[in-house]
């Protein structure tokens, strides 16, 4: 086994007094691209979010070793950057004023951003290929295009470690298939990286581990292509898991993984 960066064990959480998740054990490592997968209502969301520290839980979630609840605010968004499915953002800043909001969580306050600040702000917009939208204002952005500029900002940030809900929803071909080779860019630098995703297809793909999640329990856990595999989707879904040729797309200049 790698270097663990994430590990739950025993993970219950409640939302409007009913268990959304219970008993849920995770491990993602340094370097490597988990996928969390399982069908609609499964609590996909709700444990990435408990992951980044978001919402009250039982059990343990340990990040570097560390329990989670321990971990103080300012450090937290220093090791954990969060890309949630929708923004909460209403103002109209321009895109590279979001993505500097990613330097002043690393901050821990709004003092005048520095010169090292401003480059990682250029290399965040740069990685995710939003350069061009810098000066656009957020709100008047695509859905697709948002989605983009929250995992700048994320990157802004220089956690180590990034969850994504379901980034690639809205996402069209190229961009979604930018944003993977993004991920694993990422990952390849050393990130550990974990994604809610609902194509199984993108999970095989793109990542290297899987947790699959049913009614809010673990059904399968560990290397993607022995998590998506008849034995467990066909009860998760209620589908019959069949392989067959089809059409399939990569960037161009890059080499199908």
């Amino acid at each position: 086994m790698g270097d663990a960066v994430f590990e739950a064990e025993g993970v219950r959480v409640e939302r409007s007094g009913r268990p959304v998740l219970q008993d849920v054990q995770l491990r993602a490592e340094r370097g490597r691209i988990l996928s969390i997968l399982g069908p609609n209502g499964a609590g996909k969301s709700t444990l990435v979010r408990a992951l980044a520290g978001l919402l009250p839980y039982e059990g343990r979630i340990r990040h570097a070793g560390v329990e989670l609840r321990e971990v103080e605010p300012r450090q937290r968004a220093q090791r954990i950057a969060f890309v949630p499915q929708r923004s909460q953002l209403a103002v109209d800043l321009p895109v590279r004023a979001v993505v500097g909001h990613g330097r002043y969580a690393h901050r821990g306050s709004l003092a005048r951003l520095s010169d090292a600040d401003r480059a990682r702000i250029e290399s965040a917009l740069e990685t995710t290929r939003v350069t061009e939208l810098a000066d656009r204002p957020f709100t008047r952005l695509s859905y697709g295009e948002q989605r983009r500029v929250l995992l700048a900002r994320a990157l802004a940030t220089g956690a180590e470690t990034l969850l994504l809900d379901e980034p690639t929803a809205s996402l069209d071909i190229a961009h979604a298939l930018g944003l993977h080779a993004t991920l694993r860019k990422l990952a390849g630098e050393g990130r550990c990286v974990i994604v809610v995703l609902h194509q199984l297809d993108d999970a095989l793909r793109f990542t290297d581990d899987a947790l699959l999640l049913h009614e809010g329990r673990g059904i399968a856990s560990g290397p993607v292509a022995e998590v998506v595999c008849a034995e467990h989707i066909e009860p998760t879904y209620g589908v019959k898991l069949t392989r067959a040729d089809g059409i399939a797309f990569e960037l161009e200049g890059e080499e199908p993984r």
